[in-house]
């Protein structure tokens, strides 16, 4: 399997947050992400029958998005703007959260897909990770969305399925 890995071109050096898996991928290309929502766990492929696997958060029950998408930003150390459904529920909330600041929930990277909608980013909650627990967004440990960072450009599929 390690093999396999290396000769996807896939550093392994630096993969210390996504574990190496087996995954039947034959009806997904290498180089796109699948989120499993029910799982929580987040797949890169990175060649047949292999992927890199990353626990998650996910939305919350009414709150979950599926489809798919593609990377269409990336930003380190994210500002966030509260959207307004998130607004509406917390209306304390101000229009923008700095980065850096421990209240912002974007963490040390996000990547955005469904038009910008949602994001994949990372978290200053580590508690989260592995719980039905956003708005929507697929949140990450910092370490591990900077590893996926790394690994995936603008124009990544994305794939979210329940």
């Amino acid at each position: 399997m390690i093999a396999a890995l290396l000769a996807s071109g896939v550093a392994l050096s630096s993969a210390a947050a996504g574990e190496v898996v087996a995954f039947d991928s034959q009806q997904i290309e290498a180089g796109t992400i699948l989120v499993r929502t029910r799982e929580r766990m987040l797949y890169l492929v990175v060649s047949p029958g292999i992927a890199l696997r990353y626990s998650v958060g996910v939305g919350r029950a009414g709150r979950q998005w599926q489809g798919r998408s593609a990377i269409s930003g990336k930003y380190l150390r994210p500002n966030w703007e509260p959207p307004a459904e998130i607004r509406r529920d917390k209306p304390q909330l101000p229009v923008v959260i700095p980065s850096g600041s421990p209240n912002n929930p974007m963490g040390a990277a996000a990547m955005t897909i469904a038009g910008g909608l949602y994001a994949i980013h990372g978290t200053n909650k580590p508690a989260s990770i592995g719980g039905f627990v956003s708005y929507g967004c697929i949140r990450m440990f910092n370490a591990d969305i900077l590893d996926l960072f790394e690994r995936v450009s603008v124009g990544t599929p994305v794939i979210v399925t329940p």
